[in-house]
């Protein structure tokens, strides 16, 4: 299905609206303001089944049409959004059978949302209804642009029994008799074998790791294929130019962020952030906790890359900190220049569209302290001129921002199958803790890397697994690095291919559990790290939890430069060098036996292992070894440049000052301010104030160069 022009062409700012929840009316005062503002986009409709059908059978449709005429009058578009993921007391209690079962087989009890089975055919029967009354009637009104499909879905892992029913049907598809099933997920042990189907017990008391990663595989199948069905519904409908996406949240448990977006038109999501300090550089190190909230510069730009990553396209965001985010005891408003800085970030890494959740702060339910761009009192403040500022910026740089298609220097591996292989078995324990699993071991070390990548000034792109096809030598000649970061749960065709991108010329760099596990989430019956054992040029037979970080120095002739502070932290893989070079080693009287990091050449490329959970600035290093020189001069350690390419071959930078300092930054090359139409000559100061951003042009001039490689001096 064709989009719109503007989900490909130049950058939207919108907001969540919700006229419905106001106290009195204010419909035209509210829009007016956002024309005022220049906000081009709102989305509505999705959280309010209840309104749109109030009693079972008796739809009120027509109270968004005021919405919808007065938007389109002032040129604003709407993201119509289906409202299945709340659904309405009088479903609730017609069907509560429909309720959604924890592995505790507690049910769900009504009161929030997505309480609800939507894989049960009554529920499907009751929101197929209410989403073609609700697309039939709104279709063909031409403020309408696109719909979003549900909301976050994904939130509950479900254990009801008709799920289990047909998470034990897949199975039989897919492994056709129980010896074979018996065979690949090792049921021998525990005398867990089975002599039928139905002796497989129900997921609740599971503890076999096979069963458990085919678990959450079917749960997040069941996510991606509710999406599609409504997707489905919605086009049969549609008009040919509206598009259809939903809001993802990605971190929800039974989400495939990949896979759940194939069947729509554009990825769409959720991108929150820690503001005030928590967006100060230098980046004091925090730990990657995977939660709602990122908290620090690079977990901005990873939500956003992996945002991007979902399809490999541009993207929307359709909901981001407008003011205060979180409960009632949780207020952090941005600063002065953050939301802008936000924006501009979002931008420079594909967004199309940064939409604020939301327009009004609402006066009661659980989000009352979840703030938007008006406040209670519902007057325009801070948080209204500054969308009012990035609105106008965007329109005045539309041109300059068409087709932008973000730079990387460096690609990232993402696993869904492994993450969630680490939630039922973390390698790592919590920190501070001797023997507490942390389930979110996976993102503590994927963090790790981008962050350390991040830090050296190098621009990512993240791409998951089931992207990573086609033949290794066209990896190697779009990507010069490439990062699999604990790809635990890996099949030996994608290891392969990983194996022929350095044989190509590529530059791999793989961690700890890399390759240690099958597709089955299985240990390989073989030395460790499997099938990259000759690319590494390194094995080991033990590995070892770090009770405490340790200093790691930089091998004699490595080319590796660490500083006095770099440290090891977590994990310590015993490794054992076959004809790979040290880069770095432990200094520890036991763990000092063996390599921190190693690296070979493989082929026409290299492959580098790293043996440890890199900090900080460990992390920096390695990554500065890996990727190509820098071009540009050092820059401070609260500013970041990230680039992009536009329609017309331009090369556009956007330079970020995230700190309280007043400073400048030499020029690389000859550059044009495009909001303010300065030029600034190579080697002149480019003027950064307090909680600053800078969009600078320059001109390809002919076939696009390589983008030059930043380095930041790390403080």
């Amino acid at each position: 299905m064709p989009l719109r022009p503007e989900v490909h062409d130049g950058v939207r700012l919108g907001a969540a609206y919700y006229h419905e929840y106001q106290p009195h009316e204010r419909l035209t005062a509210d829009l007016d303001l956002m024309a005022e503002a220049g906000l081009s986009l709102i989305r509505v409709g999705e959280s309010v089944w209840s309104t749109w059908e109030p009693q079972d059978g008796v739809f009120d449709l027509e109270w968004l049409l005021p919405v919808l005429d007065g938007a389109h009058e002032r040129g604003i578009g709407v993201l119509l959004g289906t409202p299945t993921y709340a659904v309405p007391p009088w479903l609730q209690r017609k069907h509560p059978e429909l309720a959604v079962r924890l592995r505790s087989g507690r049910q769900v009890p009504w009161g929030a949302r997505q309480e609800t089975d939507f894989t049960s055919a009554v529920f499907r029967r009751y929101a197929e209804r209410v989403v073609r009354r609700i697309v039939t009637r709104y279709a063909g009104h031409p403020a309408v642009a696109g719909y979003q499909v549900d909301n976050e879905p994904g939130l509950h892992l479900m254990y009801n029994p008709e799920v289990f029913a047909g998470f034990v049907a897949r199975l039989k598809e897919r492994y056709g008799d129980v010896a074979v099933l018996n065979e690949r997920w090792g049921l021998t042990y525990w005398s867990h074998r089975l002599s039928s189907w139905d002796e497989l017990w129900p997921p609740e008391g599971n503890t076999t790791p096979s069963y458990d990663l085919a678990w959450r595989r079917y749960q997040a199948d069941l996510t991606s294929e509710f999406i599609a069905w409504q997707a489905g519904l919605v086009r049969e409908l549609a008009r040919d130019d509206q598009y259809v996406t939903t809001c993802l949240a990605p971190t929800r448990p039974a989400v495939d962020d990949v896979d759940v977006n194939r069947s729509l038109d554009v990825a769409a999501g959720n991108l929150y952030y820690a503001a005030q300090d928590g967006l100060a550089l230098p980046d004091q190190e925090r730990r990657h906790d995977g939660g709602w909230f990122g908290q620090g510069v690079w977990q901005l730009y990873q939500s956003a890359d992996r945002h991007r990553g979902a399809k490999q396209a541009p993207f929307l965001i359709t909901e981001t900190n407008a003011a205060t985010i979180g409960g009632s005891n949780a207020n952090y408003p941005g600063y002065d220049g953050q939301l802008r800085q936000v924006a501009w970030a979002l931008a420079a890494r594909g967004a199309r569209l940064v939409e604020y959740w939301h327009w009004h702060t609402l006066h009661y339910g659980h989000e009352t302290y979840w703030g938007g761009l008006l406040g209670h009192s519902l007057q325009p403040g801070r948080f209204y001129g500054e969308a009012r500022r990035i609105a106008g910026e965007f329109a005045a740089a539309a041109d300059v921002l068409r087709g932008l298609e973000p730079d990387a220097d460096v690609a990232l591996v993402r696993s869904a199958e492994s993450d969630w292989a680490f939630q039922h078995q973390p390698p790592l324990s919590l920190p501070g803790s001797y023997d507490s699993p942390d389930p979110r071991s996976y993102a503590r070390i994927f963090g790790a890397f981008y962050k350390g990548f991040f830090d050296a000034g190098r621009q990512a792109r993240i791409v998951s697994v089931p992207q990573l096809r086609g033949a290794p030598q066209d990896w190697a000649r779009r990507y010069p690095v490439l990062v699999a970061p604990a790809l635990y749960a890996a099949d030996d065709e994608t290891l392969a291919l990983l194996d022929g991108y350095a044989r190509a010329g590529g530059h791999l760099v793989v961690s700890f559990r890399t390759a240690y596990a099958d597709a089955e989430a299985r240990a390989r019956a073989e030395i460790a790290p499997g099938p990259l054992r000759e690319a590494a040029g390194v094995h080991y037979l033990e590995y070892s939890n770090l009770r405490a970080p340790l200093t790691v120095r930089a091998a004699q002739g490595s080319g590796l430069s660490l500083g006095p502070t770099a440290r090891a932290t977590a994990w310590a893989d015993g490794l054992v060098v076959d004809d790979a070079l040290p880069l770095a080693w432990y200094e520890h009287p036991h763990f000092g036996r063996w390599p921190a990091a190693t690296s070979k050449e493989h082929g026409r490329g290299r492959v580098t292992y790293v043996g440890t959970l890199p900090d900080s600035e460990f992390a920096a290093a390695l990554a500065e070894f890996c990727a190509p020189p820098a071009r540009w001069a050092e820059l401070p350690p609260s500013v970041t440049a990230t680039s992009a390419r536009n329609a017309d071959g331009d090369r556009v930078w956007f330079v970020h000052n995230w700190s309280w300092d007043e400073l400048r930054v030499d020029a690389p090359e000859e550059l044009v301010d495009v909001l303010s139409g300065e030029r600034i000559g190579a080697g002149r100061g480019v003027r950064l104030g307090s909680w600053d951003v800078r969009v600078l042009r320059a001109s390809s001039g002919g076939s696009a160069p390589e983008p030059p490689r930043l380095k930041r001096r790390r403080g």
